[in-house]
């Protein structure tokens, strides 16, 4: 029994942080109710943004909109009706939805379960581009592509690739074995969650063992690094800021 001996697998660094199931802590966030909320990762952290998974229980809602700050919404569980744009749809797990700033979204009548992973940043608008648009997908319908035309890696882009995004979010899926082609260094703030399987995550000097459920925050040109490890494939879903 670690946990008495006040062990983990979490670490919170000054540029990095690796959060695990284990270590989840409710918080009350105005606009949800009948569900449990974990804020991973925002502001007091360090980040620029903020990531939440809400867990519904039968009955729960969530509303989100009128301010500054968009929201992107994956389903990683279950299921809820998303009510954006003047859309009725009934997501189940892999679908996903952004809200603009200054739109309301509503999420209702879920799957008693249904967990939702939320990114949520304060929108930066650029002179010239449009604003974005309200989306509601499914990642199965969405064809990952070889990255850097390694089979081994997939990338499934979610969001559109246009100036009026300031974000994305992708997920990105590895065969046991497969691997990011090189360490990466660069401008773009990430958060991660890890979707299934496992692997080994390297965060600036240190590196981690990961698994599904584990969420990792990595700061501006933190250098990072993964690899899928074990039998199954690995997948995870990440948020970067884009385009500004």
């Amino acid at each position: 029994m670690p946990e008495l001996f006040g062990h983990t697998r979490a670490r919170v660094a000054a540029r990095h942080a690796l959060i695990t199931p284990d270590n989840h802590v409710n918080s009350t966030v105005p606009g949800i109710t009948g569900a449990t909320v974990v804020i991973l990762i925002n502001e007091a952290l360090g980040a620029k943004f903020a990531q939440t998974l809400v867990t519904f229980r039968r009955g729960g809602s969530a509303s989100f909109g009128q301010t500054e700050v968009q929201t992107f919404g994956y389903v990683l569980r279950g299921g809820v009706t998303v009510r954006l744009g003047g859309k009725r749809r009934r997501c189940g797990a892999e679908g996903f939805f952004y809200v603009p700033a200054g739109q309301v979204c509503e999420l209702g009548a879920p799957k008693a379960g249904t967990q939702v992973m939320l990114f949520r940043k304060k929108y930066v608008a650029l002179a010239g581009a449009p604003a974005p648009r309200a989306i509601i997908g499914d990642a199965a319908n969405i064809k990952g592509t070889p990255f850097l035309g390694d089979p081994a890696a997939s990338l499934q882009v979610l969001l559109p690739d246009e100036p009026a995004f300031d974000l994305a979010v992708n997920v990105f899926a590895y065969q046991p074995g497969g691997h990011l082609p090189f360490v990466e260094v660069h401008v773009m703030e990430h958060g991660l969650v890890m979707l299934a399987g496992e692997g080994v995550y390297r965060l600036e000097d240190s590196w981690y063992p990961v698994r599904a459920g584990d969420a990792i925050w990595m700061a501006p040109y933190c250098a990072q690094w993964f690899v899928a490890m074990g039998r199954q494939p690995a997948r995870y879903l990440y948020y970067k800021d884009v385009n500004r």
